[in-house]
């Protein structure tokens, strides 16, 4: 479920860029998370019906929708502008985003090998962005981005263990079509034909990706399924070069491996037996 899910949000990445900066990103995040709702709905209905949306974490669900958001504005905007395969790669740190919030906000302990973990990884999140060339905004909205999608997994982590992935994914759709539509008046473009149909392509792939990957951490360890999703890194560089025939450039693929090597490092240790020296 988690590989499967990979593909679909690697391909909801692809569509995004094919759809261009002409259309600003929270016009594409809103049309996305209609697409989405309208694609959970029947499903949720099927599941349980209304009563599936009932929840005692309503402030947890908004937050949590608001890292979200925030994170997929500032994603759609660094697809729009960079090859796929260089988003993603500095998205794949967020295991280190995630390790350091959680000794930061969580009060979880972190001993020296994890600490040296996450400064080797973070030093990959800066080989892969280039500081020795032009850094580019979209690289630094890249990194925003994967902060504030780290946040969003620590919450996903509570949230999962009273509820189910659909209404987890629906209270994110709805809340980011709330929130993403109130800025339509200013930025609104009215799509063509083409551009619509990606626009549902966004929505569709997008939608089913949150779910399988929601299952996924339900079902199994972080540290069992999160690895898996470093296999992005190869969908992306695949649809970059047959797509627009853009090879990743070296400061890509060094940080990758960096930041990959970190990422499971640090799942490993997690799946360990914590010590007091850990």
């Amino acid at each position: 479920m988690m590989i499967f899910a990979v593909v679909l949000l690697t391909t909801m990445s692809t569509l995004v860029k094919l759809i261009g900066p002409d259309y600003h990103p929270t016009q594409v995040s809103f049309l996305r998370n209609l697409v989405a709702v309208a694609v959970i709905l029947p499903i949720l209905l099927r599941s349980g019906g209304p009563a599936i949306l009932k929840t005692k974490r309503r402030g947890l669900h908004f937050v949590r929708s608001l890292a979200g958001i925030s994170g997929n504005v500032l994603f759609f905007y660094s697809f729009q502008r960079m090859p796929v395969g260089d988003v993603i790669v500095i998205s794949q740190a967020v295991p280190l985003f995630v390790t350091l919030l959680a000794v930061l906000f969580l009060g979880e302990r972190a001993g020296w090998r994890r600490w040296v973990a996450i400064s080797v990884g973070f030093a990959g999140v800066v080989i892969a962005v280039d500081p020795t060339g032009n850094v580019e905004t979209a690289s630094i909205f890249a990194v925003a981005a994967t902060g504030f999608w780290a946040s969003t997994i620590l919450m996903m982590r509570r949230l999962g263990t009273t509820e189910s992935p659909y209404t987890v994914a629906l209270y994110f759709m709805v809340i980011g079509a709330i929130v993403t539509g109130a800025f339509q008046p200013w930025v609104w473009v009215t799509p063509t034909v083409d551009v619509l149909i990606l626009l549902v392509g966004v929505g569709v792939t997008g939608a089913l990706g949150q779910i399988l990957m929601n299952y996924a951490l339900k079902f199994a360890e972080a540290s069992v399924v999160s690895p898996f999703n470093y296999t992005g890194i190869l969908w992306a560089i695949t649809f970059d070069i047959i797509i627009w025939n853009v090879l990743p450039t070296w400061t890509t693929l060094v940080g990758a491996g960096v930041i990959t090597a970190t990422g499971i490092y640090l799942f490993y240790r997690e799946s360990q037996v914590r010590r007091p020296s850990d």
